[in-house]
């Protein structure tokens, strides 16, 4: 459990300083832009960078080097900071070039990925990383306010105790947590209604054999429930 709550807030953290990365990196491509000079570059070779990723995966992108000519007639040579693999460009292409005066060797290409990939790599992770944080942190919360209005106002049910399933859609440290099944036949309409639990991070199967489970369901809508496993012994820390 400790482990969980450090996940989530590590994922919100590391999302939201991804987003203010994705903005300076924006604000510094627009300042880029607004004082730079133009000229017409060649594309004099395809640097290979190969990288090998946390799963052994191996992947390979080409950086295209560029030769240009800057307003003062000096031969500028630089690596654009964009590749791809097949290469975007191929050796004797002909690219427009924006460079300041002062700092001629950190020119970029004038192209889309050039200037505007990398901002848009971190700012879409930082979404991704803050949306799954924000998710992981409010769910439960509104699952602990659903629960507690449905203690109140939902219909009590004396569901069977069915078996115990792990719940493999999710991975901790290599674990995944348990959920206890119960079903119901609800009389009035002769329908089957099975209910899974929250999670849990220990196996109780031991502690519930052949056993009834208080369930609490919306009267109004029977896919909103909570199954009641408050028997259960707690977790140490």
């Amino acid at each position: 459990m400790k482990t969980v709550a450090i996940v989530k807030f590590v994922m919100l953290v590391v999302g939201v300083a991804m987003l203010a990365g994705a903005v300076y990196m924006y604000k510094d491509t627009r300042s880029f832009l607004a004082g730079a000079m133009h000229a017409q570059g060649t594309v004099v070779d395809l640097e290979r960078n190969e990288s090998t990723d946390s799963h052994s995966h191996r992947s390979v992108n080409y950086y295209p080097v560029v030769q240009f000519a800057d307003a003062g007639g000096r031969r500028i040579e630089f690596t654009s900071n964009s590749g791809s693999n097949p290469p975007a460009y191929s050796r004797g292409d002909t690219v427009e070039v924006l460079y300041h005066a002062d700092a001629p060797d950190k020119a970029r290409i004038n192209g889309f990925m050039s200037l505007w990939f990398g901002p848009l790599l971190v700012g879409g992770m930082g979404v991704l990383f803050t949306a799954i944080g924000a998710a992981m942190i409010v769910v439960p919360i509104r699952r602990k306010r659903l629960e507690a209005d449905l203690k109140i106002h939902g219909m009590p049910i004396e569901a069977q105790f069915e078996s115990v399933e792990q719940n493999t859609s999710m991975k901790v440290n290599g674990q995944s947590p348990w959920r206890v099944l119960a079903q119901w036949l609800d009389p009035a309409t002769s329908q089957v209604h099975v209910f899974k639990s929250d999670n849990l991070w220990f196996d109780p199967s031991a502690y519930i054999k052949d056993r009834k489970i208080n369930v609490f369901m919306d009267r109004a809508d029977p896919k909103k429930y909570y199954v009641d496993l408050s028997f259960l012994p707690k977790l140490a820390d």
